[in-house]
């Protein structure tokens, strides 16, 4: 019975990422009303907003997370 589920739940989510991917707006290749795009990022900004931004942010995050056990010294 475990195995009847497990197809079904499978298949389903095999249809449902198959919908979604064929989609029409996944596939727009028309420009709609009031599209106004900017221009696009280089290859710098772009390293820099998805992949420095975030380790900058992780690296603040994690030592305003450590900062009050570094004040402490060493228990005893």
């Amino acid at each position: 019975m475990d195995k009847r589920n497990a197809l079904r739940a499978g298949a389903i989510t095999a249809t449902a990422t198959l919908m979604m991917l064929l989609s029409s707006p996944a596939m727009a290749l028309t420009r709609d009303d009031g599209d106004n795009p900017g221009s696009g990022l280089s290859v710098a900004q772009t390293l820099g907003l998805y992949v420095l931004a975030p380790i900058a942010l992780f690296v603040i995050i994690a030592g305003l997370t450590a900062l009050p056990s570094l004040g402490k010294g060493k228990k005893k």
